[in-house]
């Protein structure tokens, strides 16, 4: 199976990470941090996003063949959010 990835924040997704519906039926496409009964959590723009995810950088190098400096974490992040269904124009 093809890895699916939160399509606000970017988070690879295990379907104990999927969001809910209003309805309470499950959301395949994000997170239970950035959708939470059929809206999101915040109102906040994609460079705000980017932001808020790199204080989670530790956390991801622990488990990354490649550390990344913040820098090229903000980088990355720059290139692949606007192909996030959240972002795209």
């Amino acid at each position: 199976m093809e890895q699916q990835f939160c399509q606000s924040c970017g988070m690879p997704l295990t379907q104990e990470h999927f969001s809910k519906n209003a309805d309470g039926s499950t959301n395949p496409d994000y997170c239970g941090y950035c959708f939470k009964d059929g809206s999101f959590t915040s109102d906040i723009s994609m460079d705000e996003m980017i932001e808020q995810c790199l204080a989670y950088i530790d956390e991801f190098n622990k488990d990354a063949e490649k550390q990344l400096t913040k820098e090229e974490a903000r980088e990355q992040m720059r290139q692949f959010f606007p192909m996030l269904k959240r972002w795209k124009a």
